[in-house]
């Protein structure tokens, strides 16, 4: 390549190194310089942490976060469909019937397995119906103690 083909792109590498030295060097000159005691202390959106940044979440959040993202880029395939469906003819209404119903039985699924429920464990009636010799134990041993 000639060099006649390049020289723009030099001078435009040239201004932007340069406006980020720029930048760098006016922001150290005029930056403000004092030691506070919440000087070092994380905050976001001007609010000072009540509590220490690293506690334990529980799981549900990240399995609902994870159903969440799932579930939404079912909303992209859905409309990318929706704009190619009238040249497709039939095919595309057979597809998108056939990933809407694995959707449903997903989410059927999902909610018999208990993974959108966010309250207190429910014990289910096959637990109870198979064990009921189990939890008089369990209630004797409970009353004894």
């Amino acid at each position: 390549m000639p060099f006649d083909a390049l020289w723009p792109l030099a001078v435009y590498m040239t201004l932007a190194v340069g406006l980020v030295a720029a930048v760098l060097a006016v922001s150290h000159v005029l930056g403000e310089r004092h030691s506070e005691r919440a000087t070092g202390d994380p905050f976001e959106s001007g609010v000072v942490p009540v509590h220490r940044a690293r506690f334990r979440i529980h799981a549900q959040f990240y399995v609902v976060a994870v159903l969440f993202v799932i579930f939404d880029i079912e909303a992209v395939y859905i409309v990318t469909w929706a704009v190619i469906a009238r040249d497709g003819g039939w095919a595309p209404f057979i597809e998108i019937l056939i990933f809407i119903v694995v959707l449903i039985a997903a989410l059927a699924y999902l909610w018999r397995v208990g993974a959108l429920e966010w309250g207190p464990r429910r014990r289910t009636r096959a637990l109870r119906s198979a064990a009921p010799g189990r939890m008089r134990e369990s209630r004797r041993v409970a009353e004894a103690v």
